[in-house]
């Protein structure tokens, strides 16, 4: 038994030098990714503002059109003779843009802005990234091996692994050849302070559930959490980048000029089209697993405490939070919030998965209280 306890100890603290060395690895590519940015920086990319004065020019030529009153959509009518009757065709439509959706704006370069001694070390960045990312999967993997359950029972492990989690979905993007490097310097800036906070905050020393937690519900609900957490976070980023990039665009089709250092930064990015369309598609795929994740929570809650539902603080903030995300996909499909608005109700809903995820358990307690901070 002896040997059993100092093995698993060992593991323990196998886990925290892991963990370490990944801050360690994720803190050279935070530099690395700053020098892709810094190099992106010489670039003189104008693309954005090209696009948007193409734009401006053919709006001119469209004002020759009819239109049905000041405001109004424009509305084309075409008269043709046939046989002496005079016939009027079906009236061509044109709409315009919805708010966010300027047509024609292409995508930024990206970090780098074409520049290849920027794009090397953006290519460092992500392999450091990846490196990281082993070492933070073997740190989560020993602490399950040291505790023999789920790695997920306290803060401190919830913290660990929903960082991982963030990382493998970025990182697995970019196996799918999808282009969201831009994404890189904020997700290891949070990495590092999600585990900064997990190690002087959060430590939790590894042991054992108490019964009410030592479920296989655990693996489901809790892990559940953790994957959306994850992609709601990358889906936060893109929208609060969407929200900047959305101005900037706005002030150059207005005839501003926004400053120089807002120009070099989010004229790399992608267009506001773009960010707006990957955080929906994100936050709408992931919206049907968080409502199962809190039904998987109610059907544990019964077998745990006897009843499906109480109202505890980690359950209240749960369903805040799926609120604030079924408003988000019902404002998209509703006209007069589309764009900007929709987008600040995407970041209050992932606010409160925040504070479900920190404030309820530093804040209130509750039954949740079990797990530990």
């Amino acid at each position: 038994m002896d040997i059993a306890v100092a093995a698993n100890e060992s593991l323990a603290e196998f886990s925290n030098l892991l963990i370490k060395s990944a801050m360690a690895v994720y803190a050279l590519a935070f530099v690395a990714h700053i020098v892709e940015w810094v190099f992106g920086s010489r670039s003189r990319v104008a693309r954005t503002a090209a696009a948007l004065t193409a734009q401006g020019a053919g709006k001119s030529g469209d004002a020759r059109t009819a239109a049905a009153g000041k405001g109004a959509d424009k509305v084309s009518v075409t008269v043709r003779t046939s046989g002496g009757t005079e016939v009027l065709e079906r009236p061509k439509v044109v709409t315009r843009s919805a708010p966010g959706r300027r047509a024609g704006v292409p995508d930024g370069p990206g970090a780098a802005g074409g520049d290849e001694q920027g794009d090397l070390y953006g290519r460092i960045a992500v392999s450091l990234t990846v490196l990281a990312f082993l070492l933070h999967f073997g740190a989560v993997l020993t602490r399950a091996l040291s505790v023999q359950r789920a790695p997920w029972g306290n803060m401190y492990e919830f913290s660990t692994a929903f960082s991982m989690v963030a990382v493998g979905a970025y990182l697995a993007f970019l196996v799918a050849k999808k282009d969201i490097r831009w994404i890189g310097l904020p997700l290891v800036t949070t990495v590092l302070l999600d585990l900064g906070l997990a190690i002087v905050v959060f430590y939790t020393e590894s042991d054992q559930l108490v019964p009410a937690l030592d479920s296989y519900w655990m693996w489901i609900h809790v892990s559940l959490a953790i994957v959306c957490g994850a992609l709601f976070y990358l889906g936060a980023v893109s929208t609060l980048l969407y929200l900047f990039r959305d101005r900037y665009e706005a002030k150059l089709e207005a005839g501003g000029r926004p400053g120089a250092f807002a120009t070099s930064v989010l004229e790399r990015l992608p267009s506001s089209a773009s960010l707006d369309g990957f955080a929906y598609r994100i936050n709408a795929a992931v919206f049907p697993f968080w409502t199962f994740t809190i039904i998987a929570g109610a059907i544990w809650a019964e077998n745990a405490w006897g009843r499906y539902w109480g109202w505890d603080p980690k359950e209240t903030w749960s369903f805040i939070t799926w609120v604030g995300y079924a408003a988000y996909l019902h404002a998209r499909a509703t006209a007069g919030w589309k764009g900007r608005k929709a987008a600040y109700l995407a970041l209050i809903a992932f606010l409160c998965f925040l504070f479900n995820y920190y404030g309820v358990n530093i804040f209130f307690d509750g039954l949740h209280s079990y797990g530990g901070v």
